[in-house]
C-alpha cells in the first residue's frame, strides 16, 4: 500500500482539505486498497482541533468524509511510515527537511508535481479566509498525484 501523509502548520486548512479532496478521488476510482492518506501539522497549535469551517464546508460540497478528522503533528514515525510526505508552502518543506533525517527523499512541494507550478505553494487561507482559492489551487495538482500513485 502507497502511504500520502499532507502536511501544513496547522492542519485545519490546507492539509486536511487536500487530504479529503484526494481520499475522494482515490474512493472514486476504487483504489482505497491501494493508496491510504493523512494529513498532519508542523506545529502544535491547532491540536485537536477539527478542520476549519472553510475546510469542512468544501470537504462536505464534494462530498469527502472528514469525520473524526483532528490537528495532529508529525511525528518520527510519519517519516518512517509513509511514503510520500507533502508540504503545502516552503515553511512546511524547511521543517520537514530539518527533521526528516534519513527520509528526506520523501519530501515534496505539493505543486511540484506540475513542472509549470514548480516551486509554487498553496497560500495558507487562514487569515484570508479564501478556502475556495485554495481548493482551486489543489484540484488539479492533487489529480496529477493520483495519476502518479496510480502508476506505481
Amino acid at each position: 500500500m502507497i502511504k500520502v501523509l499532507f502536511v501544513c502548520l496547522g492542519n485545519i486548512c490546507r492539509s486536511p482539505m487536500a487530504e479529503g479532496m484526494l481520499k475522494k478521488m482515490v474512493n472514486d476510482h476504487g483504489l482505497e486498497s491501494k493508496i491510504h492518506i493523512e494529513s498532519r501539522a508542523t506545529s502544535t497549535w491547532e491540536k485537536g482541533n477539527p478542520p476549519h469551517p472553510g475546510t469542512r464546508k468544501i470537504l462536505e460540497r464534494i462530498g469527502a468524509d472528514y469525520k473524526g478528522k483532528v490537528s495532529t503533528q508529525i511525528t518520527e514515525t510519519d517519516f518512517h511510515e509513509f511514503d510520500y510526505i507533502i508540504g503545502m508552502d516552503h515553511e512546511n518543506i524547511k521543517y520537514l527537511n530539518t527533521h526528516a533525517g534519513i527520509h528526506s527523499n520523501k519530501i515534496y512541494l505539493l505543486r511540484d508535481i506540475d513542472s509549470n507550478t514548480k516551486d509554487q505553494i498553496i497560500p495558507d487561507p487562514y487569515f484570508s479566509g479564501e478556502h475556495e482559492k485554495t481548493f482551486l489551487l489543489l484540484e488539479e495538482p492533487l489529480k496529477l498525484w493520483l495519476e502518479k500513485l496510480k502508476n506505481e
